[in-house]
């Protein structure tokens, strides 16, 4: 096979791949309008029926008034047959022979239409019985592709929230690391400040009773309860003395 050839049927293929797509994509359209079709065939159908049976009326209507004229002639044939005139009842003879011929052609023309309105009757009832069928097919399709894409619908949200959910369980927790990690920085920087600076000695000292703690409730209460003149000029309480009374004098000049 010649690369044009494969080419053309390679082409072939993929167009038969794509109509075949488009075809199964738009089923339930193709459906409907298929039905939609067949319904108006049907209908042309009934409307065929309709003057078929018509037809057969006007050939009945047609066969009954040859029969009466059959039997009219009958009649003349038997009264000139009676009065012995031979040659009137030989011409009325052929009359009824032509009347006898036309109807016997009524008669299968009648005959013939009642077979069609027949197999027709039948072919209508058929045809009704599948549309009918079909209907109820194309419904119950509708219906399970309307569950089925209601379905993927509700598949499809959840599968987001259970992804949105998991983002955020994401984020919380690489917020709770960075929190962690943040408050461990500042222990460490605390303790190293206090390790390098004289902040840890100061607490010592402070302890040991040899420096002044601005916080030291039994100080504050010692300074009041002593007179002033006692006050030891190099303990705590004399500097802490010293150190307020040069504020309020500040305090008062600048008043």
């Amino acid at each position: 096979m010649s690369i044009l050839a494969k080419i053309f049927t390679l082409f072939r293929g993929t167009a038969n791949e794509a109509g075949q797509a488009v075809v199964d994509k738009n089923a339930i359209r193709i459906l409907d309008q298929e039905l939609r079709d067949s319904t108006s065939e049907l209908a042309k159908s009934k409307q065929e029926l309709t003057k078929v049976m018509a037809q057969r009326q006007l050939a009945a209507n047609r066969g009954s008034a040859l029969l009466d004229k059959r039997r009219e002639y009958e009649g003349y044939v038997q009264g000139a047959l009676a009065k012995g005139d031979e040659g009137l009842a030989r011409e009325v003879a052929t009359k009824l022979s032509d009347v006898e011929r036309d109807l016997q052609a009524e008669a299968d023309n009648v005959q013939s239409l009642d077979s069609s309105i027949g197999s027709l009757k039948t072919a209508i009832r058929s045809t009704e019985t599948q549309l009918t069928r079909l209907k109820q097919q194309i419904d119950t399709v509708k219906a399970t592709e309307a569950v089925q894409r209601a379905q993927s619908a509700v598949s499809a949200r959840h599968s987001g929230a259970n992804s949105k959910i998991g983002t955020a369980l994401d984020s919380l927790e690489r917020i709770k690391q960075r929190q962690e990690e943040q408050g461990a920085r500042f222990e460490a920087a605390h303790q190293l400040e206090q390790e390098t600076g004289d902040g840890d000695l100061k607490s010592r000292l402070a302890q040991a009773g040899l420096v002044h703690d601005p916080s030291n409730v039994d100080g504050i209460l010692e300074r009041f309860r002593k007179p002033q003149d006692a006050i030891v000029l190099d303990s705590p309480a004399s500097a802490d003395a010293q150190k307020l009374l040069a504020a309020e004098s500040l305090f008062d000049k600048r008043r």
